[in-house]
This record gives C-alpha cells, structure tokens and sequence, in this order.
C-alpha cells in the first residue's frame, strides 16, 4: 500500500509537472505580425504607446513594422501578402472593394478620427485666414487619398473651388512633399507632424491652421487586414486590437510631456520637446478615437468626402468592410 501511495505521488508529481511546462508554453506563445504602417508620425501616438509601452508583448505579439509611405503601397503590401496588417486610411478598403478583389480588407480597429495634417506657410501668420490661399498654390498631397480629399473638403467649405480659386499640387510623392515646398515649391504645404513642427525649428514653415480642425471628424486612419486573414488569425487580430485599445486609454489620460516620453524611442532623430509640441496639438484638436470602434456614421461621411472629391463612383456596404467585434471585445475586457 506504501509502495502504491508513492508511485501514485510521483504518477502526480510528474502529471503536475508537464501541465506546468504546457501552460508555460502557451502562456509565451509569441504571434509574429507583420504591420505596414502608413507613415511615421506622432499623429499615431498611441500606436507607438502600445509599443514602447509593452502592450503588444504582454499581448504576446512581436511586432515587424515597415512605412509604406502612401495607404496605396500599404494596401499593395497587405494584398500582396507582404504585410499582414496595414494601418492606412479606409478608403483604401473601399477602392479595393469596388475593383471586386475577392480577398478584400477589412478594416477592425480605427486609431484617428481627424485629419492629422496643418498647413504650412512660409512665413508665420497668426491673422492667418483661408481666404488667403485664394489665388495661391498648395502641395495637398496623392490624388485619391484622405489628405488631398480632406482638403478639398474644407477649401471647397471656405468658398474656395480647387483648381479655380486655388491650386492644389498632387503630383508630389507623400514623401517628398516637405522637400519640394523647401525647395521653393508651392506657396502652402499640408504636412504631418513631426514634419511641420521640424520646419518651423528650422524657420523654413510655420504652421498656420489644422486641416483636421476644419474638416469634422472623419475616419482617418484605420488597421485593416485581408478577410482571409483575420477570419484565419482570430486571436491574434483581438490581441492586436486588445493592444491599441490599451494605447488609446493611456494616451487619453497621459498629458503631453509623458507621450513624448513614452513614444520618443519611436522618434530617435526628434527632439522630445518638438514631441511635447506636437502631442499638444493633436490633444487639442482632438484627433485620437478613445476606442477602436469604427462606426456606420463616420464610414458614411468619409464615403461623402469621397463622393465630393469626385473619386468615388459607388458607395461601399459597410457590413462588408467594418468589423467592431474585436473592438467591443477589447474595451468589454478592459472593464474587467
């Protein structure tokens, strides 16, 4: 009986152990994700507090990030399999839809809710009005993309018919914009920060007005992934989404001065008092969503936006290319 107990604790000892071991591997189970981001700009921040936070490790996902610099060459990543999750504006989504690609984006998770450009002049203009672009030239940006349709938006609000009242420049690559206007092209510019903020340290632009104060809120930026992806990769697009809801809050109740600090490794070129600056802007501007949740209303305006630009030719169903399910999920568990 002695002999039976014994054999019978060990028997346990060793069943005890390898559950351990097992539970120990599934609970480091690490996700490896590639994310093709649209540019880098402190306009993301909580994107980048979710990172240097470590709210996608405890999530248990090991991020890749590469810039696509336009939400076209993102797409084209996420399409063509190079990336698995884009983070790019929706529009991009819908165009891609209305081709009729079968394995279309989704979009699960919007980050932004305002346009996150300013426009920028030359000299500083604190009188500055949007008359004062009548008869001038501005560097708006990629014909078909958020940032030039944005613009238009609110030119076309002010009184001012692009191409009539104003001309708006969109042969200039994203990238390239801030160096054309340096160099002596256009009379304004639209450009993200740090970007503008680097300008005005330099005394070659100011800042003169935010787009994304103008226009409303509208659904600027978004995490998108292929259907076929995400209906594969469950748990992985909840513990993305589980991260950036994390970023959200944290921004939300963090002044300027800590975002600067908690993103600055993410900006290893920019000074963290330009960072304070450029948070501050956003902050007042109110240009972060509190929580990924996209909803039918803003997918409506931004197709309205669209429509007004002249770039869209249907609308698209939004039960289509929006799920919340993630979303709600991850703010259901943040109650808890």
């Amino acid at each position: 009986m002695k002999k039976f107990l014994l054999w019978l604790g060990v028997l346990l000892a060793i069943v005890f152990l390898f559950s351990y071991i097992i539970g120990c591997s599934v609970q480091s189970k690490v996700f490896k994700v590639r994310l093709n981001e649209v540019t880098r700009s402190v306009f993301y921040a909580p994107l980048y507090v979710a990172i240097n936070q470590g709210f996608f490790a405890d999530e248990g996902i090991e991020l890749e990030i590469t810039t696509g610099q336009g939400a076209d060459k993102v797409m084209t990543a996420v399409l063509s399999g190079q990336a698995d999750i884009g983070f790019m504006g929706p529009e991009a989504s819908i165009y891609v839809y209305n081709q009729g690609q079968e394995d279309y984006a989704v979009n699960f998770a919007q980050l932004t809710k305002r346009d996150g450009s300013f426009l920028v002049a030359r000299e500083p203009d604190p009188d500055f009005e949007w008359e004062k672009v009548r008869g001038k030239t501005i560097i708006g940006g990629r014909k078909g993309g958020v940032p030039l349709m944005t613009l238009e938006y609110v030119l076309k609000n002010k009184g001012l018919m692009p191409g009539k009242d104003v001309e708006v420049l969109t042969h200039i690559q994203f990238a390239l914009m801030a160096g054309a206007f340096t160099g002596g092209e256009g009379d304004y510019v639209t450009l993200f920060e740090p970007v503008a903020a680097a300008l005005e340290k330099e005394g070659t632009g100011f800042v003169v007005a935010s787009v994304g104060a103008e226009s409303g809120e509208i659904p600027y930026t978004v995490f998108s992934a292929r259907k076929s992806y995400l209906e594969k990769n469950e748990e992985i697009i909840q513990k993305f989404t589980n991260a950036i809801y994390r970023g959200q809050c944290w921004v939300e109740s963090h002044s300027p001065e800590e975002i600067a600090a908690a993103i600055k490794e993410s900006f290893p070129d920019v000074d963290e008092e330009i960072l304070a600056v450029v948070a501050r802007r956003y902050k007042e501007i109110d240009a972060w969503a509190k929580n990924p949740v996209f909803t039918e209303e803003s997918f409506a305006r931004l197709q309205d936006v669209m429509e007004m630009a002249g770039e869209l030719d249907k609308r698209a169903p939004y039960d289509k290319l929006v799920t919340n399910r993630f979303a709600e999920q991850a703010m259901e568990a943040q109650k808890q």
